[in-house]
Formats: C-alpha cells, sequence, structure tokens
C-alpha cells in the first residue's frame, strides 16, 4: 500500500488500518519463530507500511500538508 492510498483513508479507516497491519505483523512474527516462514522479506515490507501509515497520522496531527 502506498502513502497516496493512505492518505486517502478517513482518521477511523486509518487507525483500523494500522490496527490490522500490526496484527499481521504479529502473525507474521510468530510464524518466524516457529519455522513457518518463507519469505523473510514480509516483515520488513509490513513494518514499512506501518511506518508510512503512522507517518500520515502524525501529519494529520500536526496539520502538516502533503
Amino acid at each position: 500500500m502506498n502513502v497516496n492510498e493512505l492518505r486517502e483513508l478517513t482518521p477511523e479507516e486509518l487507525d483500523e488500518k494500522i490496527y490490522e497491519l500490526k496484527t499481521q505483523l504479529f502473525e507474521l512474527r510468530r510464524k518466524k519463530a516457529v519455522g513457518q516462514l518463507e519469505h523473510g522479506d514480509e516483515v520488513r515490507r509490513l513494518r514499512k507500511t506501518i511506518a508510512k501509515a503512522e507517518t500520515v497520522k502524525r501529519q494529520r496531527a500536526l496539520n502538516i500538508a502533503k
């Protein structure tokens, strides 16, 4: 998911998306610990997506237009 797609979401939808992404990250980390994760780069990709979403949320809180 790119930043423009995240910016189009309402604040409530953005919060839901962040929660959903963090849940997915938890599951991926659990699979990695057990040894069931085939593609380790998924964890990195998901962490970056969460960071993008958190950045958009923070920009809105500070009223920074991008």
